[in-house]
């Protein structure tokens, strides 16, 4: 059995907004600049992103947008 850890959830783009502290416009602009995870399309009219994905995304960006120092 795979540990809890290891399991990579789908998340629905409000749950994808709500930890990345961005719209749904900017995510998408992000994705066509090929500076945010892309989501897998499940049917037509469903897209979701992977958790593991996003998380990295934020570890990358933590210290600033663009992964720019932040200066106090």
């Amino acid at each position: 059995m795979t540990p809890p850890e290891e399991v990579d959830r789908l998340l629905r783009i409000d749950e994808v907004k709500r930890r990345v502290c961005l719209g749904k416009t900017m995510i998408y602009r992000l994705i066509r600049q090929q500076r945010f995870p892309a989501p897998y399309k499940l049917s037509p009219f469903a897209a979701r992103w992977s958790q593991r994905e996003v998380v990295e995304w934020i570890d990358r960006v933590k210290d600033g947008f663009e992964g720019k120092k932040r200066r106090w």
